[in-house]
Formats: structure tokens, C-alpha cells, sequence
């Protein structure tokens, strides 16, 4: 069973409902989630998580030119489709660990991503987990489904 895929992106943004950064790593905060994320915070949507391939498809272009255009913090390669089930438990490099929380979600008004793109996926294919044990994260790293 194919339950691996990798960081093609990690990214980050310091306000909401904008386009976030790609970064070289990321610090990951259990009960948080990324340092110096705006979405980071003591609730159910710590990390949002979006299929690179996805990305690529709605945007044109590779992972290196669109990474954080739907305001994803990890584009992840070869998403296992698992993930793709609230509770899930994902392994994402050699410490982090996410549970799923969330698939999809309401775009709210005037949204930056929207009016940059045509049209945001992040409502339609976005995954958002909890972290429950923190670490480091960067492109490369493996993302496993660990139950």
C-alpha cells in the first residue's frame, strides 16, 4: 500500500487570507502549528495541507513557482489518499505528527488568494490538522499515514 508522499513546499504567511511564503523550513509547535503562521493558534485548523499536483493543475506551472498560492502551509507530492479522511494520522518528516480536523472550507468574502487566482481549490481539495507532536519541517521530508 502506496501511504507516502513528500513536502514539495513549506509555507508561511504572518496575516490571514493572503498568499503565504515558501520557506526552507519550518518550526512546528504541537497544540500550535508553524511558527510565525498566522493561522497557527490553539484551534482545529493548525496546518493546512494541499496536494502539490492539485496546485500545479489549477495554476500552471511547478510546485517552486505557485507554493503557497492557495495560502497552503505544506504542498505535499503523492498526498496519500487516507489523508483525505478526518482523523487521519499523518507522520510528516522524522517527528511531526498531524491528525486531520478538517477537509475543506468556507472562502470567506474578498479573499486576496481568490482575486490572485480565479478561482481558490483550498475550499474544494484543502486538508487542516492539529498538530499533535511538533518537530521541524522542510521539502524532502516524508508524509506518512501512520495509523
Amino acid at each position: 500500500m502506496d501511504e507516502r508522499g513528500e513536502v514539495a513546499a513549506v509555507c508561511v504567511s504572518p496575516t490571514t487570507g493572503t498568499v503565504k511564503k515558501p520557506v526552507e523550513r519550518a518550526e512546528v509547535r504541537a497544540g500550535h502549528g508553524l511558527v510565525g503562521d498566522a493561522h497557527a493558534g490553539d484551534w482545529h485548523r493548525q496546518v493546512s495541507l494541499l496536494g502539490a499536483e492539485e496546485i500545479e493543475q489549477a495554476l500552471g506551472g511547478s510546485i517552486a513557482e505557485q507554493a503557497g498560492r492557495f495560502a497552503e502551509n505544506l504542498a505535499v507530492r503523492r498526498l496519500p489518499p487516507a489523508a483525505y479522511r478526518v482523523g487521519t494520522r499523518l507522520r510528516v518528516g522524522a517527528d511531526v505528527r498531524l491528525e486531520i480536523t478538517q477537509i475543506g472550507k468556507k472562502c470567506h468574502t474578498g479573499c486576496e488568494i481568490k482575486k490572485l487566482t480565479g478561482d481558490c481549490i483550498m475550499p474544494r481539495r484543502g486538508l487542516f490538522a492539529k498538530v499533535l507532536v511538533g518537530g521541524v519541517v522542510a521539502p524532502g521530508d516524508a508524509v506518512e499515514v501512520v495509523e
